[in-house]
């Protein structure tokens, strides 16, 4: 998934690890409420002021790779850490403190909890966390995997995924990038754990995976089993797309290369990380009603649209809602396309720089369907940016990492066939009819469902490798049950369990960007969009809806963006949805119509693995 770069998410963007020096050592006597509203707003100061420095150097280094870049963002990191760290610990001492107002004590939690990977006070420990950090961030974006046996980038490796239908090059894709990118990260890792872990106990949690639980308005462990209710909500249909998509699958390879029963291989879903299925839609399209008429990339492309039209139809879009246009720094500072001359990280993520409206988005934009929905989910970003850009630092976030992610998603559920022929992409005359509703649900269907469940296991294999239920022995062997647990995929080929890292081959294990916040992005954007489209007046079937134009819409999704996370995230989706609690019922809602489909689809088939 994409990424998101704001404020103190910079600061961890930077200084995902922690440091110790400089840290203040604790006082005598009771510390008072006045003094906790003194400390919070040096705090703030301080850290908006490093931000600044800290995501320009991030942006330097993300967008051109070398070693010195490398050694600058090692420092800053390290910088950046101690400052978050030393906090952290002064912050603690303020958490008993009677009489503090709702503000401060909000913002004490933000700066004890808010460190991705806090550093123990070991001398060393900081400097050397920062490097692994750096190193292993450096070595996903200049990663390459293999096609017949030529090499090939991250960025070109991921499109190709997803057309090519010949097993043999799909095996080699897969194989190649994982054993690249991920084995040489598995030493690493282990290290950045054991480090990252002290730090969190020093801070008062049992171990990282708590420390991430806790930034979500309730107890760790009452996070943990709020994820699985939605889980069990939603994974009924997910069973019903993985039955008929295996049976696809077998269809078209035949049993040698992809059986009727058990797992379906990894590399046969159109992406490496199996984590969407949408590029393989044309498997699994049904006859007939699968055709649904039009492909948004033979548009742009028929069009002759680029990637700097495609991000200007993005801004349309948010225009359209009554946002103002983002400003003219934007056009000149962002990254579009992968420049030829140099190493980037072609990863897909939006960037505050100067917590005001130095908004960005870096990308290397290809003119394809997925990169056309990726643009409005990154603008969404900006978008909640800038509406939050008056909160005061350390609520300059969403009403949590969910929250964020979920925006822009939201907005791209509305680039219906309707949405389409309003901009000028597709002809009236091109729209599909009611009965290719089914087709419209399923290639829906094949991203927004078949992610839920990878978008669950990433953080449920680092909870364990940070409580130490995962030993490092175990690293791939327990990712590689997870995702049979969890999607019921196999890898093509066997792994080498004793020295292989599967999990370093996906962007956010080695950039150590929590992932739970993508699964409950997909759970929110449903919300959203339901919600969206009952102020909208819309009646028809809720796939259909699309909000272009609602300037009323607009109104009340910037009232919930401008609050960002000034008040516990029930507050914000109350604001919008009038519900206080995430559900999956929105999701299936939207895919009622698939579910039935498929269930009939798939009578007589032994679904499970």
């Amino acid at each position: 998934m994409k990424a998101v770069i704001s404020t103190l998410a910079l600061a961890a963007a930077l200084a995902l690890p922690g440091a110790s020096g400089g840290a203040q050592p604790a006082t005598t006597s009771q510390p008072t409420a006045a003094e906790a509203d003194a400390f919070v707003a040096a705090a703030e100061k301080e850290l908006a002021d490093f931000s600044v420095d800290a995501g320009r150097v991030a942006w330097i280094n993300n967008t051109y790779i070398t070693d010195d870049t490398d050694a600058i963002a090692a420092i800053y990191a390290e910088k950046g850490t101690d400052i978050q760290v030393r906090l952290a610990k002064r912050a603690a001492q303020f958490l008993a403190v009677p009489g503090l107002s709702f503000d401060t004590k909000r913002k004490l939690d933000l700066l004890r909890g808010g460190i991705v990977l806090p550093a123990p006070t070991t001398p060393g420990a900081a400097k050397e966390l920062a490097e692994i950090t750096t190193r292993l961030n450096s070595t996903y974006g200049k990663g390459r995997g293999t096609l017949k046996g030529q090499p090939i980038s991250g960025s070109d490796i991921e499109a190709a995924m997803g057309t090519n239908r010949n097993p043999d090059e799909l095996k080699e894709m897969w194989a190649s990038w994982h054993d690249n990118v991920g084995r040489p990260m598995r030493a690493d890792y282990a290290r950045m754990v054991e480090i990252a872990n002290r730090g969190a106990v020093e801070l008062g949690y049992g171990d990282v995976g708590a420390m991430w639980r806790s930034q979500y308005d309730m107890a760790p462990d009452a996070f943990a089993a709020l994820a699985d209710k939605l889980w069990g909500e939603v994974k009924p249909l997910y069973d019903q797309l993985h039955c008929y998509t295996r049976a696809k699958l077998n269809e078209k390879y035949g049993d040698a290369v992809q059986p009727k029963a058990g797992p379906i291989r990894a590399d046969l879903l159109g992406n490496m990380w199996a984590q969407e299925w949408g590029n393989i839609y044309d498997v699994v399209a049904p006859a007939g009603t699968g055709a649904i008429g039009y492909d948004i990339g033979a548009l742009l492309k028929a069009q002759n649209y680029d990637a700097l039209k495609m991000v200007r139809t993005g801004q349309a879009f948010y225009s359209s809602l009554g946002f103002a246009p983002l400003p003219d720094s934007f056009w000149t500072h962002s990254m579009f396309v992968k420049p030829a001359d140099r190493e980037v990280v072609c990863h897909a993520s939006a960037w505050d720089v100067d917590n005001k409206d130095d908004l960005r988005i870096k990308m290397c934009i290809k003119v394809n369907s997925d990169d056309f929905v990726t643009i409005h989910h990154e603008l969404g970003h900006n978008y909640y940016q800038r509406a939050y850009n008056k909160q005061p630092f350390l609520y300059l976030n969403g009403a949590n990492d969910g929250f964020h992610e979920a925006i822009g998603d939201f907005v791209a559920l509305s680039i219906t066939p309707d949405y389409l022929v309003r901009i000028g992409l597709l002809d009236a005359a091109q729209v599909p009819g009611p009965d290719k509703d089914i087709g419209l649900l399923l290639r829906q269907a094949m991203d927004k469902v078949a992610f839920l469940p990878f978008g669950l296991l990433i953080d449920k294999w680092r909870w364990g490798v940070f409580s130490g239920a995962i030993a490092p022995a175990d690293y791939n062997k327990a990712w590689t049950a997870l995702r049979l647990q969890y999607q019921g995929i196999t890898p093509p080929v066997a792994r080498d369990d004793a020295v292989a890292f599967d999990p370093g081959a996906k962007y956010h294990v080695p950039g150590n960007t929590p992932y739970t916040r993508y699964f409950l992005a997909r759970i929110l954007q449903f919300q959203f969009y339901q919600a969206a489209c009952r102020q909208a007046g819309w009646t028809g079937p809720l796939h259909r809806c699309s909000f272009y134009n609602d300037k009323k819409v607009g109104e009340r999704l910037n009232a919930m963006l401008e609050m960002g996370m000034s008040k516990p995230w029930p507050d914000a989706l109350e604001a919008f949805t009038g519900s206080r609690e995430m559900s999956g019922k929105a999701m299936l809602a939207y895919f009622q119509p698939l579910a039935g489909w498929l269930k009939e689809q798939n009578k007589g088939r032994r679904c499970g693995w």
